[in-house]
C-alpha cells in the first residue's frame, strides 16, 4: 500500500515537474545557445536596460542571454565586429562614424557587420556644474576641465567634436562615472557632460550628494552643432526629470538603437524584435526611458541597414522601412 501511494504521488507530481519544460518549445538548432549584449559602463541607462532585455529574451526565446558592461557604443561596435557580442546598443552618431570609418576611434576602418533591429530611446546631451561655480554657459568653460565619462561612450565621443565646433578650448577628461563624479565633488573638474537616456541613474545619485545645476547650450550653439553634425537632433530633458531641473532643458540629442550581428539567423532576430514589443511593459518597469521603445520610432534610424529578421517584423505590423535600409541585410 505504501509503495502504491508513493507511485501515485510520483505520477501526480510528474506533470508539475514537466510543466516548465513543456511550456516553451526548444529553440531551433540553427540558433546559438547563448547571446551577449554589449551595453555600457555601470551607473548608466544602457546597463539597466540591457539587463532587463537579457532576462526578457532568456525567458522568451529559451536562449541564455547576458548583458556585458562595456565602454559604450564605440566599443560595442568593435566588439560586434570581432564576434565578442552578438547584440549591442549604439547611438546614431557613433553608428554613422563606425559605418563610414570616419570617427577618430575607427582609425579609418569601416565597421559593417551591425544591423539595426529596434529603436530604444533618445539620448539628450546634458551639462551640469556645481551650484555657485560661476559657470553659466558653455563659453564660461573656456580653459576649464570637463568630465565626459568613458571614452567610448556617446559623451566621450561627441564632446570633443562639440567643443571644437563651438571653438571652446576645454581640458576633457575620461573615466568611469563614479570617478568623474568624485572629481567634480573635489573640484578637480568644473563640469560634467553626459549623453544618456533619462533619467540617468548616476545623475540621480549625484544630486543627492551635491548641489548641481544644469548649464544649457544656447539656441545659436544648438543651430551651429546641428549644421556641423546632421546626426544630432533637437531634444529636451523634461522639467522634474531630476530634482535640480526646475524647467525644461532644451538641448541636442541622438537616438539609440539596438543592433545585431548580420549573421544571426533571420528567424532569431525576428523573435528578438517581437519579444521586445510584446514585453514592452517589462522594459518600462526596469527603466522609464523604455517608454520611447516604440515600433513607430523605427524611423529615427536613417543610417544603418536593418537586419532582415527585424525588417520582416515591421512589414508584418504595417511599418514601411526605406528601401535603401533593407537592401543590405
Amino acid at each position: 500500500m505504501k509503495r502504491l501511494v508513493t507511485r501515485r504521488a510520483a505520477l501526480v507530481a510528474a506533470p508539475l515537474l514537466l510543466a516548465p519544460v513543456l511550456s516553451r518549445a526548444a529553440p531551433p538548432p540553427t540558433w546559438p545557445t547563448s547571446l551577449v549584449i554589449g551595453t555600457a559602463a555601470p551607473g548608466g541607462t544602457y546597463i539597466v536596460y540591457g539587463q532587463a532585455l537579457a532576462k526578457i529574451l532568456t525567458d522568451t526565446l529559451g536562449v541564455a542571454v547576458s548583458a556585458q558592461s562595456t565602454q559604450g557604443p564605440d566599443q560595442n561596435i568593435v566588439l560586434m565586429e570581432t564576434g565578442t557580442v552578438q547584440l549591442g546598443f549604439v547611438t546614431m552618431g557613433p553608428a554613422l562614424q563606425g559605418w563610414n570609418g570616419s570617427g577618430e576611434w575607427t582609425r579609418g576602418k569601416k565597421y559593417r557587420v551591425m544591423r539595426a533591429i529596434f529603436p530604444m530611446f533618445d539620448t539628450p546631451f546634458h551639462n551640469v556644474a556645481l551650484k555657485g561655480s560661476g559657470i553659466g554657459s558653455m563659453k564660461d568653460m573656456a580653459g576649464k576641465r570637463l568630465g565626459v565619462g568613458p571614452k567610448g561612450g556617446s559623451a566621450g565621443t561627441y564632446y570633443p567634436l562639440i567643443l571644437k565646433t563651438l571653438n571652446i578650448e576645454v581640458a576633457v577628461r575620461n573615466g568611469a562615472w563614479t570617478e568623474v563624479g568624485k572629481q567634480l565633488q573635489e573640484k578637480q573638474l568644473d563640469m560634467l557632460a553626459v549623453a544618456v537616456g533619462v533619467p540617468f541613474p548616476f545623475l540621480l545619485g549625484l544630486e543627492k550628494q551635491l548641489e548641481i545645476e544644469s548649464i544649457a547650450f544656447t539656441p545659436d550653439e544648438i543651430a551651429t552643432l546641428r549644421k556641423a553634425m546632421p546626426e544630432l537632433s533637437p531634444s529636451v530633458v523634461p522639467a522634474g526629470t531630476y530634482a535640480s531641473l526646475k524647467s525644461d532643458y532644451p538641448t541636442i540629442g541622438m537616438y539609440n538603437f539596438a543592433v545585431a550581428h548580420k549573421d544571426l539567423p533571420d528567424d532569431l532576430v525576428y523573435a528578438i524584435t517581437k519579444a521586445v514589443f510584446d514585453k514592452h511593459d517589462l522594459l518600462v518597469a526596469a527603466h522609464s526611458s523604455a517608454k520611447e521603445t516604440l515600433a513607430a520610432n523605427v524611423t529615427k534610424n536613417s543610417v544603418l541597414p536593418f537586419h532582415p529578421g527585424a525588417a520582416r517584423y515591421y512589414k508584418e505590423i504595417g511599418i514601411a522601412l526605406p528601401d535603401n535600409l533593407t537592401k543590405s541585410g
